[in-house]
């Protein structure tokens, strides 16, 4: 896909007024409607005109940037036969880039024939001012760090109150400080486009506070950027100059316009049968392969060109590095099932822009055949929660998993090096916006989601958590210690595992949501993150794991170890594992050494990582050779070939 090729939709500025697009294949016309400065009052109606490809245009005399708009289609009223156009709702302009406020329920927008020009945002015209784009400086092996941008700010104590919250404050240089500070390589923001809250989240006084709903699939929601594109592209600018990437996390699957039962607000009402995924045989039933009520239809071309406009205008117009694709099998499905090689995915990884922005996709959907982890083509990356669950099992104490967390610290060979792949497009994590939080994992067995007023039916049941012997909170110190300590644990495995790896913002210092491992509607102290109560050792932990990843460069790589002195896995004692050792039900110690570059050194290195998940001091022996006889254990303490390695931790040693 080229600039050359013709729009599909949105507003384009011209010196004495403004080009107005949008495409319907089933409405029998569609008006665009102005709005005062205000977005308040409709000051015209105007009937748009029918070109080819079903796209409507018009030419408004005297618009200029600023301006507010919407449109109303018309049309066949039959649901039962997919068809939904109402020309009493007011329908916001998929290519709309800002618009005047937020999304709300209201009842009227699932009601036929009741208007709502009162209640629906405006679109704002604007004029594309284009960011300065580079060439993504971080790649495959990087630390990402992922961020609510409400949560992460609200409670920040140096962030001025009426910037907190906002993607403004990313750029706060206390906030580029504790970025710096744990040495991140990009942040991934969680969803940033406008959204609208679940229909039954109002009446428990709930709201949606990670933003996967959305409705504008360009806008950015007002509440986080009243700036506009703007604030985002001066954020991105200001977190470049630190060294730091953006990606953003974007929601191509579904709306929020919902089920059946929902509101109509842009899509719906411009051409629900064509935007979204029905039964092949009752166009009346929409498809929910995501759980959310229903699916955008990714392979019909309209979709397909929306999508991919949408990630152009975040790269040109903001500067962003790169994409997280939520339940990213969508974007691959047709009416058959997911397919490595779909057309949108070929569309999204070829085009001019796109092609060299770092793509993630989250690899399962709950529609038929939705779980693909390992099967998205180059170069998308794919979260890896196979080895989420290996590492929590591991350290939990399973048995029988000696084996598992040696292929998961090695990149996941088993997953991603089907039909001869070499290299690993993992991107590793231990706990994410969605789950239990890295302390609430290690002190709690079993979920508490009672707040979000489904009688603790949502979110997942098996976590493959523990509790460190008390659910809960507790004053006791030597449980909490223990918690802490865990911690640490978990987050030496994920930065000593070898592909990208990504970090939830506030888990590096002992956030807790209280057992809540579905916290989306808890837009509030649950999920604010708490800075005062910062735990600081975890801080200075995570800044050394981070540290130590950027100097031996063996964490930067992606291609498979061939086992062939790249890599060796040893026993307490230093000898190599044996079929015996691997099998072995306990596995209580592992030693992993690796042949690597040490940039501190400018010279070739070894370094050894040991494992003791076990609640005992043990003692390990190092291996020496020719040029090693000693080891000095990081950060920077005596030297010696035989060390006592504490419970339930890991060590790291740099040979001598």
């Amino acid at each position: 896909m080229t600039q050359a090729e013709p729009r599909q939709g949105g507003v384009s500025l011209t010196k004495t007024g403004a080009d107005f697009l949008v495409w319907s294949h089933h409405a029998e016309n569609i008006d665009l409607c102005l709005f005062d400065h205000t977005g308040e009052d409709e000051i015209a109606r105007l009937p748009m005109q029918r070109t080819g490809g079903d796209l409507y245009q018009l030419h408004v005399e005297g618009v200029r940037e600023g301006a507010r708009y919407g449109y109303r289609a018309h049309g066949r009223y039959q649901p039962d036969h997919g068809f939904w156009f109402d020309p009493s709702k007011l329908l916001v302009d998929p290519y709309a880039k800002e618009l005047d406020r937020p999304f709300a329920h209201d009842r009227r927008l699932s009601v036929f024939g009741e208007d709502t020009a009162s209640i629906v945002p405006k679109a704002i015209v604007t004029q594309d001012r284009p960011a300065k784009v580079v060439m993504p400086f971080f790649g495959p092996g990087s630390f990402i760090y992922e961020v609510g941008v409400k949560s992460f700010t609200r409670l920040h104590p140096d962030v001025p109150e009426a910037q907190r919250g906002t993607v403004a404050a990313l750029a706060h240089p206390a906030v580029l400080a504790h970025l710096k500070r744990i040495g991140v390589d990009a942040v991934e923001l969680m969803p940033i486009v406008a959204w609208i809250d679940e229909r039954h989240l109002p009446p428990l006084g709930l709201t949606n506070g990670w933003g996967y709903n959305p409705i504008a699939l360009m806008a950015i929601d007002p509440r986080l950027a009243p700036g506009g594109v703007k604030e985002l592209r001066d954020t991105v600018a200001a977190l470049h100059a630190e060294g730091i990437g953006v990606i953003l996390d974007l929601v191509f699957n579904h709306t929020g316009e919902s089920d059946r039962h929902g509101a109509t607000l842009s899509l719906r009402g411009l051409d629900n049968l064509s935007c979204y995924r029905h039964l092949s045989d009752n166009p009346g039933v929409l498809v929910n392969d995501t759980g959310c009520g229903n699916t955008l239809a990714c392979d019909h071309l309209y979709i397909r060109r929306l999508i991919v406009d949408s990630l152009r205008h975040f790269v040109l117009n903001t500067g962003v590095d790169g994409f997280r694709f939520d339940l990213g099998p969508i974007l691959g499905r047709t009416a058959t099932g997911f397919h490595t090689s779909s057309r949108t995915l070929h569309a999204i990884s070829s085009d001019e822009v796109l092609s060299d922005r770092i793509l993630i996709a989250e690899p399962w959907d709950v529609g038929p055949g939705g779980y693909q982890l390992g099967n998205f083509p180059k170069p998308f990356l794919e979260w890896n929660d196979r080895a989420r669950d290996t590492v929590r099992r591991y350290w939990r104490g399973d048995a029988h998993m000696t084996g598992q967390i040696a292929t998961a610290l090695a990149g996941s060979s088993d997953i991603f090096g089907k039909d001869e792949h070499t290299a690993s497009r993992t991107v590793n994590f231990v706990a994410a916006h969605d789950g239990f939080t890295l302390l609430d994992l290690v002190s709690h067995s079993h979920k508490r989601n009672g707040k979000n007023g489904e009688d603790n039916r949502d979110g997942h049941d098996e976590n493959f958590s523990w509790n460190n012997g008390v659910e809960g909170e507790t004053q006791d110190r030597a449980v909490r210690n223990n918690r802490i300590r865990d911690v640490a644990a978990l987050l030496s495995t994920l930065f000593a595992s070898r592909g990208t790896i990504m970090l939830t913002a506030g888990d590096e210092f002992g956030r807790t949501q209280h057992g809540n491992n579905n916290a989306y509607c808890q837009d509030n102290e649950m999920t604010w993150l708490d800075w005062q109560h910062a735990d600081q050792s975890l801080i200075d932990h995570t800044a050394f794991l981070s540290a130590l990843r950027k100097r031996f460069d063996v964490f930067a790589g992606t291609d498979f170890f061939s086992g062939n002195a790249d890599v060796e896995w040893l026993t307490a004692e230093g000898t190599a594992m044996s079929v015996a050792d691997w099998e072995a039900a306990e596995g209580s110690l592992l030693t992993m050494i690796l042949a690597t570059g040490d940039t501190e050194r400018s010279k070739p290195a070894r370094l050894a990582v040991v494992f003791n998940r076990s609640h005992d001091t043990l003692d390990v022996q190092l291996p020496s050779s020719a040029t090693t006889k000693k080891w000095r254990k990081l950060p920077s303490e005596r030297a010696s070939a035989a060390f006592r390695i504490k419970p339930r931790s890991v060590e790291f040693f740099v040979e001598q």
